[in-house]
């Protein structure tokens, strides 16, 4: 009886985490594009959020926590694609795909995040440098991924150049959707615009990485 009455317990406490954690970030978002992230202090999100400045920090450890909160997902993303690739499909065909769903779908982890977000991290050199950050980190990752695949280590220099190449596609295309989001342009429009790119970027890769990695 003891542990029926725990559980629910258990995620009533849980859920109103996630509830504070979703709170907290949407109004740290609307102060950062508002005002600008470097202008915003914790003390003035604490405060918007009615919560405790302590609060704030133990949900978020850094202030970029609060802008960026898709941090993991965006890191992991390159290196689960191909880790999850299908039969016979190689990492560079998997990335494709993935890429051309998140397209479709226009998914902020692609970089579909809408003008003023877009803006926010455009002018603020602590969330453009932490971006950059995010990039190398997924590039890393990959890097891992493709060492298993292969059965190479991280440091092969083929698989290193692999990583190189088909993370710098993805940072370029990444780039390209933030581009053309600050210049006003509908993400239906984007869409379209980056899915005829992105086909060209690939086919550069293809005499080098076609077979490479090939599930």
């Amino acid at each position: 009886m003891a542990n029926q009455t725990t559980a629910p317990a258990t995620g009533l406490r849980e859920a109103k985490k996630q509830e504070t954690r979703q709170l907290i970030s949407d109004h740290a978002t609307r102060l950062f594009i508002a005002q600008g992230f470097e202008q915003t202090t914790i003390a003035e999100i604490a405060a918007a959020a009615r919560v405790a400045k302590k609060t704030v920090t133990n949900y978020f450890a850094r202030k970029e926590d609060l802008a960026l909160d898709h941090q993991e997902q965006f890191a992991a993303s390159l290196a689960r694609t191909v880790a999850a690739r299908r039969p016979g499909e190689s990492a560079l065909a998997a990335l494709r795909r993935a890429f051309d769903d998140a397209v479709a779908a226009q998914d902020p982890v692609a970089g579909f995040s809408g003008q003023d977000f877009a803006r926010m991290i455009a002018d603020s050199p602590t969330l453009s440098t932490c971006l950059r950050g995010l990039h190398d980190q997924r590039e890393h990752r990959l890097a891992h991924a493709l060492a298993e695949a292969t059965g190479a280590q991280p440091d092969d220099i083929t698989v290193q150049t692999a990583a190189g190449l088909l993370a710098a596609v993805h940072r370029v295309l990444f780039r390209r959707i933030q581009e053309l989001t600050l210049a006003g342009h509908p993400n239906d429009r984007i869409a379209r615009a980056v899915a005829a790119e992105a086909t060209r970027a690939f086919d550069l890769l293809e005499p080098a990485l076609c077979d490479y990695a090939t599930a």
